[in-house]
């Protein structure tokens, strides 16, 4: 297994990020909606990781710089996006070594808080981000409104 730093628009993470919307229709009855742009992910206000297994990839997540706003944001928040890894390398560990890359980076650009939404249709997802130290916030973003929406934070400094 390989970590690489590539750019949210490059063509297998585009690739990925179709399956893991394909994954929230499935759970959801949608994909995420909210809106991203690929410069978002360029260091040092972002980074996103593709892990693959031999040329194949296998795995995604990426962190994004947000600031204090009316959607809930707080000033120095990373917020982590698009953790998804394929069915078949699941149970392998993939995404507790990204998040920890991911928490890395935005340590290392000096953003106090990583930041997360997820829903209860993902208890994997719940599960490891609990396991790995975040805890209940105040809802942020576009689901902030939504009943099955669940937001989590960890302090990184």
């Amino acid at each position: 297994m390989q970590i690489r730093t590539v750019r949210f628009d490059h063509p297998d993470a585009v690739k990925l990020n179709d399956q893991v919307q394909l994954e929230y229709a499935e759970r959801y009855g949608d994909g995420d909606l909210t809106p991203m742009d690929p410069a978002q992910f360029v260091p040092p206000r972002g980074l996103f990781l593709l892990v693959y297994d031999g040329d194949a990839p296998v795995a995604t997540g990426g962190w994004r710089a947000q600031e204090e706003s009316a959607e809930g944001y707080a000033d120095g928040d990373a917020e982590i996006k698009r953790m998804y890894v394929v069915r078949e390398a699941r149970g392998r560990g993939l995404a507790r070594h990204i998040l920890a890359a991911l928490e890395d980076s935005a340590r290392r650009a000096g953003r106090r808080r990583m930041i997360l939404e997820t829903g209860l249709k993902q208890p994997e997802a719940i599960a490891l981000y609990t396991s790995s130290g975040y805890t209940p916030t105040t809802k942020f973003g576009l689901y902030r409104c939504y009943e099955d929406s669940r937001c989590y934070a960890k302090l990184l400094t």
